[in-house]
């Protein structure tokens, strides 16, 4: 199945400041979701943020902070499974969102639970690799196999974006390849723990 940009929405689960330093590849995931999120922006894909118990987790983290659309919507939660919110439950009811790529911290906890939940809904769910993250990197790719069992697709930032654009002779392509597929084309990624 194809990511359809009309039928999902990017997920941010608690990439917040007290996690993020300890966290494996906490960089690398905080500048592929920063920018796969301009890359949502510019093809009007909502953007979703969740903080976990911020009062002592910290809110999220500033450089992602500052890449995330004006327009992304922010909650922020108790539960570890994001779907037991109300508030982003009620969000889910009204959006009914077809698909949903998400990415975030820790990816054996909250990540892994919200997926699973979202799936439970019957949600077509997409597993950033490169943006689910964990203290311990076998952790998170313990839960992207977990995920994917469940019936999650893993996919990295490029298959995303490729799949949200569909087609490269339009005014977006141009757009979103001169200013994000290029320049990110030379950065060095690491896939897996």
């Amino acid at each position: 199945m194809l990511i359809e940009r009309s039928d999902s929405l990017l997920l941010v689960v608690d990439v917040q400041t007290a996690l993020m330093p300890v966290v494996a590849r906490g960089d690398q995931a905080i500048t592929e979701i920063g920018w796969l999120a301009a890359v949502a922006e510019r093809l009007e894909v909502p953007v979703w943020v969740t903080e976990q118990y911020p009062q002592g987790l910290g809110t999220t983290e500033p450089r992602l902070t500052c890449a995330l659309p004006q327009s992304a919507r922010w909650f922020t939660k108790s539960h570890f499974n994001a779907c037991r919110e109300r508030e982003v439950a009620q969000a889910l009811e009204a959006a009914t969102p077809r698909q949903v790529v998400i990415a975030g911290a820790e990816a054996h906890i909250c990540v892994l639970q919200t997926a699973l939940g979202l799936l439970k809904q019957g949600v077509e769910v997409f597993w950033l690799v490169e943006g689910c993250v964990s203290r311990r990197g076998e952790e998170a790719r313990l839960a992207g196999e977990r995920a994917r069992k469940a019936g999650a697709q893993l996919v990295s930032a490029d298959m995303v974006a490729y799949e949200w654009l569909e087609r490269c002779d339009d005014q977006a392509f141009r757009e979103v390849h001169r200013e994000l597929l290029r320049p990110r084309a030379s950065r060095p990624l690491r896939l897996g723990t």
